[in-house]
């Protein structure tokens, strides 16, 4: 532990900024803290994709929907805690390759992409991008991926489980924002192709 709090003390004197997240898990005392360092590059683009999906966002008339938070968004969990809602209700990015093509695909938050699904429409395996190409691809990085102010050439689709909420909560670029959309301002800000049956929600629900 003493070399580890020494490692933190030297990066955050380089200019770095260390977060602990503990984990929010009834009973779970004792678990260990998730430590990430963000650098200063890291923090300016992260600041340059927010700044891209907000004037986009802006563009169509929706800038004032926008929500900077304190605490983190970077995960459903996160993003629920943080916006005082069921994670279902976040709007969650999932980014896949077709070809060389990117696409993204935007669900309710506790869902997974269904293989079957997928691969029946789209008649292609369904294939995640890279958790390091992410951003290349789509114009944001993990933790901040939107259908908003994304590179030319992403294709949006909106996936059908979305359909069981009035409101819903994307990312909006990094991961301390969020979007309050209804499902019509969430279908015309993304500029999606269209509405997708590819994904499964958790079983009992």
């Amino acid at each position: 532990q003493e070399e580890v709090l020494a490692n933190l003390a030297k990066v955050q004197h380089a200019g770095a900024v260390v977060i602990v997240s503990y984990p929010r898990i009834a009973g779970a005392t004792g678990l260990p803290a998730r430590v990430w360092v963000i650098t200063e590059y890291e923090r300016r683009r992260g600041k340059l994709s927010f700044e891209k999906a907000k004037a986009d966002l802006e563009e169509k008339g929706l800038g004032d929907h926008v929500i900077v938070l304190n605490e983190s968004s970077a995960t459903v969990a996160e993003a629920a805690h943080a916006l005082g809602v069921e994670p279902a209700s976040i709007a969650k990015t999932l980014s896949v390759l077709q070809g060389e093509k990117p696409v993204l695909i935007v669900t309710e938050g506790t869902a997974k992409l269904d293989n079957h699904k997928y691969k029946s429409l789209f008649h292609i395996k369904a294939k995640m991008i890279p958790y390091d190409e992410v951003e290349a691809y789509v114009g944001h990085a993990p933790g901040g991926v939107c259908p908003f102010g994304v590179n030319e050439g992403v294709a949006v689709y909106l996936d059908e489980s979305l359909r069981k909420f009035d409101t819903v909560y994307p990312a909006a670029g990094n991961g301390h924002t969020a979007v309050k959309l209804t499902l019509q301002e969430l279908e015309a800000a993304a500029g999606a192709e269209g509405w997708v049956d590819v994904c499964k929600e958790p079983e009992g629900k």
